[in-house]
């Protein structure tokens, strides 16, 4: 979804105000829900948060259509009476943040909050420091090139029985990381008619 934002001069955002629970479940689908409580025996009557096929439920609802005019997106959300919260939408606009990232004409941007938090993080002490790093990376892994690579010399600290020792090549490591998110990488469409690069990961 956030690739295809890519190349596009003009964007416009909405924000569901409370989109699932815009939406009635069938009936027979109902009593799949059903919970139990202290009061009672509940079941949900619109859709709730959980449900394997939620997300992509509402996104059909709103979407059927709307790609080809934003005239036709108001005119559905109208039709099945979805609200949209105004304080999270934004029309016609050259840029804006989308699922965490900045989207604009040129391309996909991390998020300045993003970068700055995990060029502030110190040098992980123990392992549970090294994990949450490594979660933080892999959320970002599209736009750090060769991510495996400037992971390595201390992604091989989780593997289970070796001793947690953080060195100096875990440190080069570490800082390798910091400079190129520093340097604000940007996620850009292909150009027709230019020539691509293809990093392959090959292992036995």
């Amino acid at each position: 979804m956030i690739d295809a934002t890519t190349g596009h001069e003009t964007l416009t955002f909405i924000d569901g105000s409370s989109g699932y629970k815009q939406i009635r479940m069938a009936p027979s689908a109902e009593e799949l829900t059903v919970f139990r409580s202290p009061e009672g025996v509940y079941c949900y009557k619109v859709m709730p948060f959980g449900l394997k096929n939620a997300g992509a439920t509402y996104q059909w609802a709103i979407r059927e259509d709307h790609h080809r005019d934003l005239r036709l997106v108001f005119e559905r959300l109208r039709r099945y009476q979805l609200k949209m919260n105004p304080l999270k939408c934004a029309f016609g606009v050259t840029s804006g943040k989308f699922l965490g990232f900045v989207v604009q004409s040129h391309g996909i941007e991390i998020e300045q909050a993003k970068i700055d938090a995990i060029v502030a993080m110190p040098e992980p002490s123990n392992l549970h420091a090294l994990k949450s790093l490594q979660g933080k990376l892999a959320y970002l892994r599209c736009f750090i090139s060769n991510l495996e690579g400037k992971c390595h010399p201390f992604s091989k600290l989780m593997k289970k029985g070796t001793p947690y020792v953080w060195d100096a090549t875990c440190f080069a490591g570490f800082q390798d990381v910091k400079t190129y998110l520093m340097s604000h990488p940007v996620l850009v469409a292909p150009i027709q008619g230019k020539p691509l690069i293809l990093y392959v990961a090959a292992q036995e």
